[in-house]
């Protein structure tokens, strides 16, 4: 696949082309991004449709932020479903339900824009800018809501293309390539990697393990990493894990496998589940190699709690007057407390899809983990102390009852949590 992308650009437009396809291919400064889009709906040739991606994502790439927002707005409104078209479709269909008539009718489902997105994907890194494209789409969003029918689009796409199927795990150590290296060191969204040394102490130790999930179509950039630390034992901070001393303090003979970060890489893949069979794999992975684990845990933060917090602070003040006196050194009393609104959170807070509120809670409990423990304090450095009060939990992937839990929470919502936190809840 890489050689024919490599090879793909360096072609050059021979005899056999069409003298005014070639007069059109070649005006690269004068043709807008709205006409290349439209040649490229019209072409019907594979060599002109990958040269006009080429050129339509070399103009998407120029633009300022005005112009994406036009050319969003020209994917909105002139690459959308034919409404007429597809009421049609469907009459032909309820007549006469045959293969042609099915044919016609998904494809005028389909709004138009889908096809042009898979033509442009046709270009060399075209999944890769794609997915960038993606990311400027959110920020527009985020001011623009009726864009949010082009994001249907593209996450209808990329779930397809980024199927597991297509999907290859790799380990991650010290001999891997700097180029790939570098990007674990800028991706890492839950412990900062701060340089090049503290990355070493997070690869190079025995007990260490690093894997990471890439496409074909992006193979020098991990869709998402998960670090595993081997322990003894289920920790109760990621002190336990990042401030380890690995040649006094590791385990001889472990048997917990510790998840304690789990990244994603591009935030234009938002929407495209991979840490469920990342998780599962890994786990699988290091219990044919460590036939003694016995447990597979995480050390998760709780990003949401302490937002709830200060909102509930506003209707409550008992809980006020607890944020006002807990800080990193806070005694038992103050924890029992804390920890008691915690399981509340975790366990009797919903969204308005009566999921938990918890972000990282709800990728968890969908990957059909249990929730094993609340750790009060588990981070108490500020970012910890700032994002949570230093509340980290432990979520535990028992692998004969996955995909029992995960059934159980999609299908009703239920938490699966140990009787320790369920006691909790209930003070």
């Amino acid at each position: 696949m890489q050689f024919f992308q490599d090879l793909m650009p360096s072609l050059r437009i021979g005899r056999w082309t069409p003298s005014v396809l070639r007069k059109h291919l070649l005006k690269e400064e004068t043709e807008s991004i709205a006409s290349l889009c439209h040649m490229m709906m019209e072409s019907d040739g594979e060599y002109s449709s990958l040269l006009l991606a080429e050129r339509i994502l070399n103009a998407y790439e120029k633009l300022d932020e005005m112009g994406r927002l036009e050319f969003f707005t020209l994917l909105l409104d002139d690459y959308d479903i034919d409404v007429g078209q597809t009421r049609n479709a469907i009459e032909a269909y309820e007549q006469n339900p045959d293969a042609d008539n099915l044919l016609r009718f998904t494809s005028a489902a389909e709004p138009r824009r889908q096809e042009l997105l898979r033509r442009i994907n046709l270009a060399p890194g075209g999944t890769r800018r794609l997915v960038k494209m993606r990311e400027h789409l959110f920020v527009e969003m985020s001011r623009h809501s009726e864009l949010k029918r082009i994001d249907t689009d593209f996450h209808h796409l990329f779930n397809a293309w980024f199927n597991r199927g297509f999907l290859l795990m790799e380990p991650l150590d010290w001999t891997t390539p700097a180029h790939i290296l570098e990007k674990l060191i800028v991706y890492e969204a839950v412990h900062e990697i701060k340089n090049w040394a503290e990355l070493r102490r997070r690869l190079e130790p025995a007990d260490r393990y690093c894997y990471g999930f890439f496409h074909p179509s992006m193979e020098d950039e991990p869709l998402v990493f998960v670090e595993v630390a081997l322990t003894d034992r289920i920790p109760g901070a990621i002190g336990e894990i990042l401030h380890r001393d690995p040649e006094s303090e590791a385990s001889d003979n472990p048997t917990c496998a510790i998840f304690y970060s789990i990244s994603s890489c591009h935030d234009g893949l938002t929407g495209v589940s991979f840490g469920n069979f990342l998780i599962k794999q890994v786990a699988t992975n290091l219990k044919m190699r460590f036939p003694q684990l016995k447990t597979f845990s995480t050390i998760s933060p709780a990003p949401g709690f302490r937002r709830w917090l200060q909102a509930e602070a506003r209707k409550r003040d008992e809980i006020a007057q607890l944020m006002d006196r807990f800080d990193a050194a806070a005694d038992d009393k103050l924890r029992d407390e804390l920890e008691k609104i915690a399981a509340h959170y975790f366990l009797k807070q919903k969204n308005s899809r009566a999921q938990p509120l918890d972000p990282v809670a709800r990728f968890h409990l969908k990957n059909g983990a249990r929730l094993e423990r609340i750790n009060i304090l588990g981070n108490p450095s500020p970012i910890g102390m700032e994002r949570s009060f230093g509340t980290m939990v432990n979520y535990v992937y028992d692998l004969s009852k996955v995909e029992e839990n995960h059934e159980k929470y999609v299908k009703n919502n239920r938490i699966i949590c140990s009787p320790q936190v369920r006691k909790l809840a209930a003070k």
